[in-house]
C-alpha cells in the first residue's frame, strides 16, 4: 500500500493511540485510490474541539487513561440507541456494593422495570471512590420511540434516554413498485408572475400541482427551506443556513397571510407599492437580489402582524409556540439580537442563550422577539399548504426536500447550540477530482461526545424538522453522518483529519423520525464513499444517489443503466454540476480554469470531458436513445431515457435541461469567486422563464415527451 505524505509534522506514537480510540483518522484513502497521512497538527486540532487535551505525548497518555475512567463515572449513559427486536445491555455504575434498582418510562408513560443480568464484573477504582458495574437487559419487546431509563442508587439517581428504531425504512410499496419520477430544481430560481424577484412557497405548491398535471411528475427536489440572516448581508447559498431547525421567511408569499385580508386600504396599499419593485425583477435575468427583496418583503410582512389575529388564529399561534417550545424562543431572540446589532459585534453578555442577560434583554424586546417567532407560524403554514397542494394532485411523494450538513458558523444554530458544536473547526472535503485545493465549507460540525452526552436531542430536532412537512428528505453529504473532514480554522483544507461518529445512532434516529413522518430518505453519497457504507445505507432503507455522469464500469466506461442500484435516486445532474447542455460542451472545465481551481493541465482534462461525451454518446445511439450525430437537446432527452431505464427507485428530472439553461447554480470551492445560488431560471437564450409558462416551454414540452415515452416502454 501506498501512503503519500505531507512535511507537516508527524504524529508521535502517543498521538496516534489516543485518535485511533477517539476515532480521529490518522490516514485516509483519498480519490486518487492511494493512503494520505494526516497531520499531527490536524489531528491535536480535531483532539482540541473534542475537548481532549493532546497538547503532547504525556498529556495523550493521560487523556486515554481519564477516557477509561469516564464511562465509569456515568451511573447510566445518557443514551442507547437500538433496533427494534433486538435486545441490549447497558452498563449502571455505582458505588461497589450499593444495590440498584432501574426502570424505563415509555413514552406512552407506561413504566416497565429493567432486569439486571447475572454478569460479574470487577470494579474499577475511579479517583477516591471503588466503583461496580452491574449489567441490566433492555428487552426486545421495546416499542419505537423515545423513552426514559432511570437508575436509583443509595440517594442517588440518573437518567438516561433508550431510542427504539425500526430495523430499516421501508418504502412504501406503490412507491417502490412505480418508480416515481420527479423533477429537481432550486426553488428561489423558480419565479412566477406573483413572485416577490425569487421563487416561494406559494409557487412551490404550484409547481408540485403543475409538475404533476402538466408532466406526469410524483416529486420536485428542491434545495434546503433553512433558515437565512433576519438582516443583510443574506448569505445566498441554501446550504450555509442560520438555523436547520427553522425555515427561510425570505420564500413567504405575503398575500397568502390570511390577515393581509384585514390589513386596512392606506396599508395595503404600501404592501402593493412595496412588491412592485422585486416583481419586475422576475421578467430579467439579473442575479437574485435577496437583500432587496427580504428589505421589500419585511416591510409588508411588518404590516401585517399589527394586523389583530382572530381568537382562532391566536390560539394557532400560541399553539405552534408551544410546540416548538425553547428552540423557538432562542431562534427568534438571536434574530431580534442579529438585527438588533445589523453585523456589528455583539456584547460579551449575550453571547449565551444561557446567560441572564439574555434573558433580560429578550423580556425587554418581546415584541421583536414575538414577531419572529410568528415569521416562523406563517413558514409552517404556507410550506405545509404546498406539500397539502402537492398531495391534492396526486403526487405520490410531493415535495422533497434537502437537508444541508450543518449551519453558518455565526448564525443562530451556532449561538444556540454551541455547547454540542465542535468549536474552532469546519466541516469540508479533501482533495477531490473537482475541486483538487479540498473544500472548506466554513460550517461548525456536531461534537460527538458532546452531542452524545445530550443524548442526540439537538439532531432529532433537526430532522423533525426537516421532514415535517414533506414526503421525501434528501441528505446532503450523507457520509458527514459516518465521518466528517475537520478543517481547524485558519488552516488549509486539505490538512484537515476525519472524525468518526455513531452512525449507528444517526442513521437510526433519521429513520425513526422519517417513519413517523412517511418519508423516504435519500442520502446523497457522491464522491469518496466506502462501499460498505453504501450497503449499510441500503440495509436501513435509505436510498442513494447515482448520477449518471459519475457511475462507471469496471472497465472505465460509462456505465449501463441495467447495473445501477436499485435502491438510489438516479439523475442526470446536480446543483454542483453545470447543467447538461453546459456539461456537454465541458464547462465544467473551463469554468474552474478561470476560476483557478485546477491544479492539473486544463487541456487534459478538457481531452478527458470529451472522450467522457463520446462514450456517453456512444452508449446512447447503442441503445436507440438518440439518432447518429444527435444534438445536444437530444443526448439530454437520452441521458434522461437512460435514468428512467435503470431500476432505480427514484428519477430526478433537472428543470435546467428542461428549458436549455447553462448557467451553473454553484461552483464549489468558491465563494465570492463566482455569483453562487443567485441564477433565475432562463433558457438556453438567456431569457427568463417563468413558472407560469414552464410547461408550455417547447422544449420542456419535449424532454417531458422523452421521459414519458420512456415510461411508456417500461410498461
Amino acid at each position: 500500500m501506498v501512503t503519500v505524505t505531507t512535511s507537516l509534522e508527524k504524529p508521535s506514537e502517543a498521538l496516534i493511540a489516543l485518535a485511533q480510540v477517539c476515532g480521529i483518522s490518522t490516514e485516509y484513502r483519498g480519490h486518487d485510490g492511494l493512503m494520505h497521512a494526516c497531520s499531527a497538527q490536524a489531528m491535536r486540532a480535531a483532539l482540541q474541539a473534542l475537548e481532549l487535551d493532546a497538547s503532547d505525548d504525556a498529556a495523550c497518555e493521560q487523556t486515554l487513561l481519564d477516557l477509561e475512567d469516564h464511562l465509569w463515572q456515568r451511573i447510566v449513559p445518557p443514551v442507547t440507541v437500538l433496533r427494534q427486536g433486538h435486545s441490549r445491555e447497558i452498563p449502571v455504575h455505582v458505588t461497589h456494593g450499593d444495590p440498584v434498582e432501574v426502570f424505563m418510562t415509555l413514552e406512552t408513560g407506561e413504566v416497565w422495570q429493567v432486569d439486571q443480568l447475572d454478569r460479574p464484573v470487577p470494579p474499577r477504582q475511579v479517583g477516591a471512590r471503588l466503583v461496580g458495574r452491574a449489567t441490566f437487559r433492555l428487552s426486545e419487546h421495546l416499542p419505537l420511540g423515545w423513552h426514559r431509563i432511570e437508575a436509583n442508587t443509595a440517594g442517588r439517581r440518573a437518567k438516561g434516554w433508550v431510542v427504539v428504531t425500526p430495523e430499516r425504512l421501508e418504502v412504501p410499496a406503490q412507491v417502490r413498485n412505480a418508480r416515481p419520477w420527479g423533477f429537481t430544481t432550486q426553488l428561489y430560481s423558480i419565479r412566477s408572475s406573483r413572485s416577490w424577484g425569487l421563487g416561494d412557497y406559494s409557487d412551490l405548491g404550484e409547481l408540485c400541482a403543475l409538475a404533476k398535471i402538466r408532466a406526469g411528475a410524483d416529486f420536485v427536489l428542491i434545495n434546503p427551506l433553512h433558515a437565512c440572516e433576519p438582516v443583510s448581508p443574506i448569505s445566498p447559498s441554501p446550504y450555509l443556513p442560520t438555523s436547520r431547525r427553522f425555515l427561510s421567511p425570505l420564500y413567504i408569499r405575503v398575500e397568502d397571510i390570511v390577515e393581509v385580508a384585514y390589513v386596512p386600504s392606506q396599508q395595503r396599499a404600501v404592501i402593493e407599492w412595496a412588491a412592485e419593485r422585486p416583481r419586475r425583477a422576475n421578467t430579467t435575468a439579473d442575479l437574485i437580489d435577496r437583500d432587496a427583496i427580504w428589505r421589500a418583503k419585511l416591510e409588508a410582512l411588518e404590516q401585517i402582524y399589527q394586523v389583530p389575529r382572530s381568537a382562532g388564529r391566536q390560539a394557532q399561534f400560541e399553539a405552534f409556540c408551544l410546540r416548538e417550545g425553547k428552540a423557538l424562543e432562542d431562534f427568534a431572540t438571536w434574530c431580534a439580537i442579529a438585527e438588533a446589532h445589523r453585523g456589528l459585534p455583539w456584547p460579551h453578555e449575550l453571547d449565551s442563550p444561557l446567560s441572564p442577560n439574555v434573558a433580560a434583554w429578550r423580556q425587554e424586546h418581546m415584541e421583536r422577539v414575538l414577531f419572529y417567532a410568528w415569521l416562523q407560524w406563517v413558514c409552517d403554514e404556507q410550506l405545509e399548504r404546498a406539500q397539502a397542494n402537492a398531495k391534492a394532485a396526486q403526487m405520490s411523494l410531493g415535495i422533497m426536500t434537502d437537508l444541508a450538513v450543518g449551519v453558518h458558523p455565526e448564525g443562530a444554530d451556532a449561538w444556540a447550540l454551541q455547547r454540542v458544536l465542535a468549536r474552532g473547526m469546519a466541516v469540508g472535503a479533501p482533495p477531490d477530482m473537482y475541486n483538487q485545493q479540498g473544500q472548506n465549507w466554513s460550517q461548525p460540525p456536531w461534537q460527538p461526545r458532546a452531542l452524545e452526552s445530550a443524548a442526540y436531542l439537538p439532531f432529532r430536532d433537526v430532522v423533525r424538522a426537516a421532514v415535517r412537512h414533506c414526503g421525501a428528505l434528501r441528505i446532503d453529504h450523507v457520509i458527514g453522518l459516518f465521518r466528517q473532514w475537520w478543517i481547524k480554522e485558519g488552516a488549509e483544507a486539505a490538512d484537515g483529519c476525519y472524525v468518526q461518529f455513531d452512525h449507528e445512532a444517526l442513521i437510526g434516529i433519521c429513520v425513526l423520525e422519517a417513519h413517523r413522518a412517511g418519508a423516504v430518505v435519500i442520502g446523497e453519497d457522491l464522491g469518496t464513499v466506502e462501499p460498505w457504507v453504501r450497503d449499510y445505507l441500503a440495509s436501513r432503507g435509505i436510498l442513494g444517489t447515482s448520477v449518471v455522469w459519475f457511475e462507471k464500469e469496471p472497465d472505465g466506461r460509462a456505465r449501463r443503466p441495467e447495473n445501477y442500484r436499485a435502491d438510489a435516486l438516479a439523475c442526470v445532474s446536480t446543483h454542483d454540476l453545470p447543467p447538461t447542455a453546459a456539461y456537454l460542451a465541458g464547462e465544467h472545465v473551463t469554468l474552474r480554469e478561470e476560476l483557478g481551481l485546477l491544479t492539473a493541465d486544463p487541456d487534459v482534462l478538457l481531452a478527458q470531458a470529451r472522450a467522457e461525451r463520446g462514450d456517453m454518446v456512444d452508449l446512447l445511439e447503442e441503445r436507440g436513445w438518440v439518432s447518429p450525430h444527435p444534438t445536444d437537446e437530444e443526448i439530454i432527452g437520452g441521458l434522461n431515457k437512460l435514468a428512467m431505464n435503470t431500476p432505480a427507485a427514484l428519477i430526478g428530472v433537472a428543470i435546467t435541461d428542461g428549458v436549455g439553461e447553462r448557467r451553473t447554480q454553484n461552483q464549489p470551492g468558491t465563494f465570492t469567486e463566482y455569483p453562487n445560488w443567485q441564477i433565475p431560471l432562463c433558457d438556453g437564450d438567456g431569457e427568463p422563464v417563468l413558472l407560469d409558462d414552464l410547461f408550455e416551454h417547447p422544449r420542456m414540452k419535449r424532454l417531458v415527451d422523452a421521459v414519458r415515452d420512456a415510461r411508456a416502454t417500461l410498461g
